[in-house]
């Protein structure tokens, strides 16, 4: 058990660093902040890499410990709700109803479809062999 948890803490805290360090790129390189797009972004991406890691765990016999090193630490701590949950109250107090609601559907649609795409690459790459 212990093992299991140290895999989830260092995969944890690989992915919060990650996720920092696309908000700094996003959002001090590429675009000021005007929207949440590196909150966006990596939900988005951590959406595809989760589909994908669970469905390479069930075909490819990774460690339980791999397994939730990738899914619960890495990408657990790269993506964040918490996050996605402020930008949405801060732009419903700024009076932003209407990007608040695309934000949220964006969100929500692109998120199941990249975690559905994950997945569905891993297939993919499974009937070329």
């Amino acid at each position: 058990m212990l093992k299991t948890l140290i895999c989830i803490f260092v995969g944890g805290g690989l992915g919060s660093v990650a996720r920092y360090a696309v908000q700094l790129l996003v959002h001090e390189r590429i675009t000021a902040y005007s929207f949440p797009w590196a909150t966006l972004s990596v939900n988005i991406a951590g959406s595809f890499l989760i589909g994908l890691f669970y469905a390479l765990s069930s075909r490819s016999g990774l460690t339980d410990e791999m397994r939730l090193f990738l899914t619960a630490g890495l990408c657990g701590g790269f993506t964040t709700f918490s996050t996605f949950s402020n930008d949405n109250l801060a732009m419903l107090r700024q009076g932003d109803v209407a990007t608040c609601m695309l934000y949220i559907i964006i969100s929500v649609i692109a998120g199941i479809s990249a975690c559905f795409i994950g997945g569905w690459i891993c297939d993919i790459i499974r009937i070329s062999e």
